[in-house]
Protein backbone atom coordinates (compact mmCIF):
# COMPACT_ATOMS: atom_id res chain seq x y z
CA UNK A 1 0.00 0.00 0.00
CA UNK A 2 1.37 3.20 -1.17
CA UNK A 3 1.81 6.37 0.71
CA UNK A 4 -0.81 8.45 -1.69
CA UNK A 5 -3.47 5.31 -1.44
CA UNK A 6 -2.91 5.14 2.00
CA UNK A 7 -3.85 9.10 2.26
CA UNK A 8 -6.55 8.78 0.06
CA UNK A 9 -8.58 6.22 1.79
CA UNK A 10 -9.81 8.50 4.65
CA UNK A 11 -9.85 7.39 8.32
CA UNK A 12 -9.62 3.78 9.97
CA UNK A 13 -12.36 3.19 11.90
CA UNK A 14 -12.75 0.92 14.61
CA UNK A 15 -15.61 0.22 17.43
CA UNK A 16 -15.31 -1.34 20.99
CA UNK A 17 -17.93 -2.58 23.33
CA UNK A 18 -17.25 -1.23 26.98
CA UNK A 19 -14.32 -3.13 28.91
CA UNK A 20 -12.10 -3.77 25.74
CA UNK A 21 -8.86 -1.14 26.10
CA UNK A 22 -7.85 -0.73 22.76
CA UNK A 23 -5.48 2.41 23.81
CA UNK A 24 -1.86 0.80 22.75
CA UNK A 25 -3.34 -0.78 18.92
CA UNK A 26 -4.46 2.53 18.54
CA UNK A 27 -1.18 4.37 19.74
CA UNK A 28 0.63 1.64 17.15
CA UNK A 29 -1.41 2.73 14.31
CA UNK A 30 -0.75 6.37 14.94
CA UNK A 31 3.03 5.17 14.92
CA UNK A 32 3.18 3.59 11.80
CA UNK A 33 0.72 4.76 9.76
CA UNK A 34 1.22 8.91 9.65
CA UNK A 35 -0.43 9.19 6.78
CA UNK A 36 -4.27 7.78 8.12
CA UNK A 37 -5.94 9.01 11.09
CA UNK A 38 -8.07 6.46 13.22
CA UNK A 39 -11.21 6.83 14.70
CA UNK A 40 -12.17 4.36 17.54
CA UNK A 41 -15.81 4.87 19.01
CA UNK A 42 -16.98 2.71 22.28
CA UNK A 43 -20.37 0.75 21.28
CA UNK A 44 -23.02 -0.93 23.35
CA UNK A 45 -23.17 -4.86 23.17
CA UNK A 46 -26.55 -4.10 21.52
CA UNK A 47 -25.24 -2.03 18.67
CA UNK A 48 -21.60 -3.55 18.36
CA UNK A 49 -22.37 -5.55 15.22
CA UNK A 50 -24.66 -2.76 13.47
CA UNK A 51 -21.27 -0.84 12.87
CA UNK A 52 -19.84 -3.28 10.70
CA UNK A 53 -22.65 -3.78 8.70
CA UNK A 54 -23.76 -0.31 8.06
CA UNK A 55 -19.67 0.21 7.52
CA UNK A 56 -19.87 2.79 10.44
CA UNK A 57 -17.04 0.75 11.29
CA UNK A 58 -14.16 -1.05 9.51
CA UNK A 59 -13.41 -3.33 11.98
CA UNK A 60 -14.86 -3.82 15.40
CA UNK A 61 -14.14 -5.45 18.93
CA UNK A 62 -17.04 -7.49 19.39
CA UNK A 63 -17.98 -9.37 22.95
CA UNK A 64 -19.39 -13.39 22.23
CA UNK A 65 -20.91 -14.83 19.16
CA UNK A 66 -20.91 -13.59 15.83
CA UNK A 67 -22.92 -14.20 12.62
CA UNK A 68 -20.18 -16.30 10.61
CA UNK A 69 -22.25 -15.84 7.49
CA UNK A 70 -21.51 -11.87 7.75
CA UNK A 71 -18.27 -11.51 9.53
CA UNK A 72 -14.80 -12.40 10.15
CA UNK A 73 -13.60 -13.35 13.22
CA UNK A 74 -10.31 -13.48 15.11
CA UNK A 75 -10.89 -14.74 18.50
CA UNK A 76 -8.75 -12.69 21.24
CA UNK A 77 -9.31 -13.73 24.56
CA UNK A 78 -11.86 -14.87 27.00
CA UNK A 79 -13.29 -13.09 29.59
CA UNK A 80 -13.75 -13.28 33.38
CA UNK A 81 -17.38 -13.23 34.62
CA UNK A 82 -17.74 -11.38 38.23
CA UNK A 83 -21.27 -10.16 40.37
CA UNK A 84 -21.04 -6.66 41.43
CA UNK A 85 -22.76 -6.70 44.74
CA UNK A 86 -23.36 -4.02 47.52
CA UNK A 87 -20.06 -3.90 50.26
CA UNK A 88 -22.23 -4.70 53.03
CA UNK A 89 -23.98 -7.76 51.31
CA UNK A 90 -23.17 -11.60 53.19
CA UNK A 91 -21.15 -12.26 49.80
CA UNK A 92 -18.86 -9.43 49.73
CA UNK A 93 -16.18 -11.16 51.85
CA UNK A 94 -16.20 -14.66 50.05
CA UNK A 95 -13.03 -15.54 47.11
CA UNK A 96 -15.73 -16.48 44.81
CA UNK A 97 -19.99 -16.98 44.66
CA UNK A 98 -21.29 -19.53 43.12
CA UNK A 99 -24.33 -18.42 40.44
CA UNK A 100 -26.73 -20.48 42.61
CA UNK A 101 -26.33 -19.12 45.64
CA UNK A 102 -28.08 -15.30 44.13
CA UNK A 103 -30.82 -16.99 43.17
CA UNK A 104 -32.88 -14.83 45.46
CA UNK A 105 -30.95 -11.92 44.08
CA UNK A 106 -32.50 -9.02 41.97
CA UNK A 107 -30.12 -9.03 38.80
CA UNK A 108 -30.66 -5.90 37.51
CA UNK A 109 -29.16 -6.65 34.05
CA UNK A 110 -30.12 -9.18 31.45
CA UNK A 111 -30.86 -13.02 32.69
CA UNK A 112 -27.04 -14.75 32.06
CA UNK A 113 -27.51 -18.44 31.01
CA UNK A 114 -28.20 -20.94 34.02
CA UNK A 115 -29.92 -18.07 35.88
CA UNK A 116 -32.97 -19.06 37.82
CA UNK A 117 -34.24 -16.74 40.18
CA UNK A 118 -36.54 -17.16 43.23
CA UNK A 119 -37.23 -13.36 43.92
CA UNK A 120 -40.29 -11.61 43.18
CA UNK A 121 -39.32 -9.32 40.14
CA UNK A 122 -38.95 -5.97 40.73
CA UNK A 123 -40.25 -3.56 37.71
CA UNK A 124 -36.77 -1.48 37.32
CA UNK A 125 -36.69 0.46 34.13
CA UNK A 126 -33.48 -0.38 31.17
CA UNK A 127 -30.34 1.06 32.72
CA UNK A 128 -27.13 0.81 31.73
CA UNK A 129 -24.48 -1.18 33.24
CA UNK A 130 -23.19 2.05 34.78
CA UNK A 131 -26.50 3.32 35.98
CA UNK A 132 -27.19 -0.45 37.62
CA UNK A 133 -23.78 -0.61 39.44
CA UNK A 134 -25.59 3.14 40.99
CA UNK A 135 -28.42 1.45 41.94
CA UNK A 136 -26.60 -1.65 43.72
CA UNK A 137 -24.48 1.10 45.34
CA UNK A 138 -27.71 2.35 47.35
CA UNK A 139 -28.24 -1.20 48.28
CA UNK A 140 -30.09 -3.11 45.56
CA UNK A 141 -29.83 -5.88 43.15
CA UNK A 142 -26.93 -7.14 41.75
CA UNK A 143 -25.71 -7.45 37.92
CA UNK A 144 -23.38 -10.33 36.36
CA UNK A 145 -20.91 -8.61 33.74
CA UNK A 146 -17.26 -9.53 32.80
CA UNK A 147 -14.43 -8.46 35.35
CA UNK A 148 -13.61 -5.86 32.48
CA UNK A 149 -16.82 -4.23 32.41
CA UNK A 150 -16.84 -4.43 36.78
CA UNK A 151 -13.37 -2.56 36.87
CA UNK A 152 -14.42 0.32 34.42
CA UNK A 153 -17.00 1.03 36.91
CA UNK A 154 -15.89 0.28 40.05
CA UNK A 155 -16.81 2.11 42.94
CA UNK A 156 -16.00 2.19 46.49
CA UNK A 157 -19.18 1.05 47.71
CA UNK A 158 -19.62 -2.17 45.78
CA UNK A 159 -17.55 -5.37 45.36
CA UNK A 160 -16.52 -7.90 42.52
CA UNK A 161 -16.80 -11.51 43.06
CA UNK A 162 -15.48 -14.07 40.48
CA UNK A 163 -19.00 -16.05 40.00
CA UNK A 164 -18.39 -20.02 39.22
CA UNK A 165 -21.87 -21.75 36.75
CA UNK A 166 -21.68 -18.57 34.41
CA UNK A 167 -19.25 -19.56 31.07
CA UNK A 168 -16.67 -16.67 29.97
CA UNK A 169 -17.58 -14.27 27.03
CA UNK A 170 -15.16 -14.35 24.46
CA UNK A 171 -13.46 -10.91 23.00
CA UNK A 172 -12.94 -11.11 19.31
CA UNK A 173 -11.65 -8.91 16.59
CA UNK A 174 -14.78 -8.80 13.62
CA UNK A 175 -14.86 -7.69 10.18
CA UNK A 176 -17.59 -7.68 7.37
CA UNK A 177 -17.03 -10.37 4.89
CA UNK A 178 -16.64 -9.11 1.29
CA UNK A 179 -14.08 -5.98 3.15
CA UNK A 180 -10.93 -6.57 0.98
CA UNK A 181 -9.62 -3.18 2.45
CA UNK A 182 -5.77 -3.61 2.74
CA UNK A 183 -5.95 -1.91 6.18
CA UNK A 184 -7.88 -4.47 7.38
CA UNK A 185 -4.68 -6.38 7.71
CA UNK A 186 -2.32 -3.73 8.84
CA UNK A 187 -4.59 -3.70 12.30
CA UNK A 188 -4.52 -7.50 12.36
CA UNK A 189 -0.63 -7.33 12.64
CA UNK A 190 -1.17 -4.09 15.58
CA UNK A 191 -3.61 -6.54 17.27
CA UNK A 192 -1.39 -9.98 16.77
CA UNK A 193 1.78 -8.21 17.78
CA UNK A 194 3.74 -8.90 14.81
CA UNK A 195 6.11 -6.00 14.27
CA UNK A 196 6.13 -3.04 11.80
CA UNK A 197 8.78 -4.85 9.56
CA UNK A 198 6.87 -8.51 9.35
CA UNK A 199 3.55 -6.99 9.03
CA UNK A 200 1.83 -8.71 5.83
CA UNK A 201 1.10 -5.39 4.45
CA UNK A 202 5.32 -4.81 4.33
CA UNK A 203 6.59 -8.46 3.81
CA UNK A 204 10.39 -8.81 4.17
CA UNK A 205 12.14 -9.68 1.01
CA UNK A 206 13.68 -13.17 1.34
CA UNK A 207 17.48 -12.94 1.91
CA UNK A 208 19.71 -15.11 -0.21
CA UNK A 209 21.65 -17.92 1.37
CA UNK A 210 24.80 -17.31 2.62
CA UNK A 211 27.90 -19.48 1.46
CA UNK A 212 30.37 -20.29 4.10
CA UNK A 213 32.61 -17.80 4.39
CA UNK A 214 36.40 -19.11 2.58
CA UNK A 215 38.35 -18.56 5.82
CA UNK A 216 36.26 -21.47 6.94
CA UNK A 217 38.35 -23.37 4.57
CA UNK A 218 41.22 -21.54 4.98
CA UNK A 219 41.65 -22.14 8.96
CA UNK A 220 41.33 -25.68 8.13
CA UNK A 221 43.86 -25.66 5.54
CA UNK A 222 46.31 -23.70 8.32
CA UNK A 223 45.62 -26.65 10.57
CA UNK A 224 46.47 -29.23 7.87
CA UNK A 225 50.05 -27.48 7.01
CA UNK A 226 50.84 -26.69 10.55
CA UNK A 227 50.44 -30.35 11.42
CA UNK A 228 52.28 -31.16 8.31
CA UNK A 229 54.88 -29.03 9.47
CA UNK A 230 55.17 -30.96 13.23
CA UNK A 231 55.48 -34.07 11.59
CA UNK A 232 58.53 -32.99 9.45
CA UNK A 233 60.05 -30.95 12.03
CA UNK A 234 59.91 -34.33 14.26
CA UNK A 235 61.43 -36.58 11.18
CA UNK A 236 64.47 -33.97 10.83
CA UNK A 237 65.43 -33.70 14.59
CA UNK A 238 68.98 -34.36 14.60
CA UNK A 239 70.31 -37.54 17.00
CA UNK A 240 71.72 -36.45 20.15
CA UNK A 241 75.62 -36.66 19.41
CA UNK A 242 77.49 -39.44 21.02
CA UNK A 243 80.32 -37.00 22.72
CA UNK A 244 77.66 -35.18 24.53
CA UNK A 245 78.45 -34.66 28.25
CA UNK A 246 77.03 -37.15 30.58
CA UNK A 247 74.94 -35.39 33.50
CA UNK A 248 77.41 -35.28 36.44
CA UNK A 249 76.74 -36.73 39.79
Amino acid sequence: MTESSEASAGPFHVSFVEGVTPGKWLRTWDERMRRTPIEATMVTDDSQFSALYDGTADMAFVRGAVDRDRLHLIALYDEVPVVVVPKEHPVAELAEVDLSDLSGEQLLNEPVPGWVSTAEPLDFPPMTTKQAIEVIASGTGIVIVPMSVARLHRRKDVVSLPVTGVQSTNIGLAWALGNEDPRLETFIGIVRGRTARSSREEPTPPQPKKKAPAKTAGKATAKQKQGTKRLVSKKGTSPRRSGSKRRQR
